[in-house]
């Protein structure tokens, strides 16, 4: 595959203009913001202009495929043609069910180029939340990994705007789905759609939803510009070079994943990108990949550091591990087991790698400083802002035109409500030092994280009440062994019904996600309510596990009754 002709002069040389940028909140930086001017800051523009430098240098490697940085861009010409062959137009939603391969980029890359917007489905997806993603989305196309289609006979498709559904083969046959929808294979032709669409930094590329928290999940309205500078801030604080191999086991549809994409495209670095995180091969695949960067949510620590240790514990070539969540014990274990230090900080889907501190600056248990180009503040219940040491609500923005999300799509009223003064409130309760330095304290939003993943506790609520024989349920989370959440439920049961925790579980493991399905459970006669009939959580978080309570993975009561 030959260099493919960059459409912007600038970059022809190869060479990297620096000079300063604007900046809040720390030091001012050099470099990525000026190789690439506000109007290149789209997927297109930084394709073909990193292809001109790079040409066939691997981008990104598959467990069944390398792909250079040209092929990037055929990759996106190609996809395009495949989406236009199905009838997706510049602003369409195409909604896609994939994990880690190559399709995925096939897809989300030939959408970038098109102008079209994907919506990646977290591959657990199913029930209610998958409803109403592709409800709330009105995804026209859905493109899905043969495994998940079954997941559809659960969904009302009358109450979708699905017309078509592409599918990609999985090694293992799968039956055919019995839908009133036009079904055909995902395949990407040989024919290309040469010039991308007009396209602005300020335009969607994504919409990523959600876990929940509160209610319905949100689908964030990435734009394109945000991508750039995911991967410009990643970049400084994990110090980034030329030529660094960057490995992630994470899925790529979620926020973190995508983002190291992008961190590998405008350094010039190689992402490995492995179907899934394993413990037990974890090491192995760094070694192999001689990985310099890598990634690992809160409870991987913990996690690896149960595996027995062996005296090849730090033979690998790693430089850095961004780690968020970690607690400074399980932390300062890491460092001194495998030799390197983990780095903190604060992102989330609706903003930016907002707060972190490169090594030779961070501060163990803490989230780093406010990185450049970003304001942050700590608040009260009426965003007055705090004195240092007093913990409050996390509230940020970006100096940077979209930097962060635009907004929630089809929710407006949820978009006011987060982005209200016009600071986008995170609903973390945080304590920030005299010295700038940021900690996180707990969420003040009802959420559960477990095991990586962010729970929705109104969704398990839901799937729990769907049951005959449950009155009504609460969902909260307990203390994990583990950095994280375990997930607990009290539930009331119907007069005179009859119900065990594994009829329960089994209910439930059939309408939501796997982490989503608690560990514990807990019959009560009733719940503690407010006046207003809103039950009072944070009781059942401060009674936690009791001699009542049941334990799915004990597969019994905590103390025989």
């Amino acid at each position: 595959m030959k260099p493919l002709e960059p459409q912007a002069q600038d970059h022809e040389t190869g060479q990297t203009m620096t000079s300063e940028l604007k900046v809040t909140g720390g030091e001012p930086w050099i470099g990525l913001a000026d190789a690439f001017p506000p109007g290149e800051r789209t997927v297109p523009a930084m394709l073909l202009a990193q292809a001109a430098l790079y040409g066939e240098r691997t981008l990104c490697s598959f467990d069944s495929a390398d792909v250079s940085f040209n092929q990037a861009v055929s990759l996106a010409q190609r996809g395009a043609a495949a989406l236009e062959f199905a009838g997706v137009k510049k602003g369409d939603r195409i909604a896609l069910f994939c994990g880690n391969r190559p399709e995925f980029l096939e897809v989300f890359l030939g959408a970038a180029w098109l102008g079209a917007i994907t919506v990646p489905l977290n591959t657990a997806s199913k029930g209610a939340q998958l409803q109403h993603i592709l409800g709330n989305s009105e995804a026209r196309l859905l493109i899905s990994e043969s495994e998940f289609l079954n997941r559809l006979t659960a969904v009302s498709i009358t109450a979708t705007k699905l017309e078509r559904i592409l599918t990609i083969p999985n090694d293992e046959d799968y039956p055919a789905l019995d839908t009133p929808l036009e079904t055909a294979r995902w395949t990407i032709p040989q024919q290309s759609v040469s010039r991308p669409s007009e396209i602005h930094p300020n335009e969607p590329l994504a919409i990523l939803y959600t876990s929940g928290t509160t209610g319905l999940s949100k689908g964030v309205l990435c734009p394109h510009a945000q991508y750039f500078w995911w991967a410009a801030n990643s970049a400084k604080v994990l110090e980034l070079e030329e030529g660094d191999v960057l490995l992630t086991t994470l899925p790529l549809f979620h926020v973190n994943a995508l983002s190291a994409f992008f961190q590998a495209l405008i350094t010039g670095s190689t992402l490995v990108i492995k179907k899934r995180f394993s413990a037990s091969g974890f090491l192995e695949s760094l070694r192999n990949s001689k990985a310099t960067v890598t990634y690992l949510l809160g409870a991987m620590v913990p996690i690896l550091l149960s595996t027995p240790s062996t005296d090849r514990d730090r033979e690998h070539h790693l430089r850095t591990v961004l780690a968020p969540g970690v607690p400074a014990a399980a932390a300062t274990a890491f460092a001194s087991r495998f030799g390197v230090e983990l780095i903190d900080g604060f992102a989330s889907t609706e903003t930016n790698f907002v707060i972190g501190s490169p090594s030779s600056q961070k501060r163990l248990g803490t989230m780093g400083k406010v990185r450049p180009g970003f304001y942050a503040k700590v608040v009260d219940e009426l965003d007055n802002e705090l004195e240092p040491g007093v913990p409050g609500e996390l509230i940020l923005r970006a100096e940077d035109p979209f930097a962060f999300a635009t907004g929630y799509f089809g929710m407006p009223d949820k978009t006011v409500e987060a982005w209200r003064n016009l600071w986008l409130h995170t609903g973390d309760r945080v304590i920030c030092d005299e010295d700038g330095y940021f900690r996180f304290v707990d969420r003040i939003k009802d959420v559960i994280r477990r095991r990586g993943e962010n729970i929705s506790s109104y969704e398990v609520e839901q799937a729990i009440s769907l049951h005959p024989s449950v009155k009504t349920a609460a969902v909260f989370p307990v203390q994990s062994e583990l950095a994280e959440d375990d997930v607990m439920c009290a539930v009331v049961l119907r007069d005179n019904a009859c119900l065990s925790a594994e009829e329960l579980l089994d209910h439930c493991q059939q309408l939501i996600s796997y982490f989503s399905v608690p560990r514990y459970v807990d019959f009560v006669e009733s719940l503690p309510v407010t006046e207003n009939g809103k039950i009072k959580k944070f009781q059942l978080r401060e009674a936690g596990i009791t001699r009542t309570t049941w334990d799915r993975e004990q597969h019994g009561y905590i103390v025989k009754r």
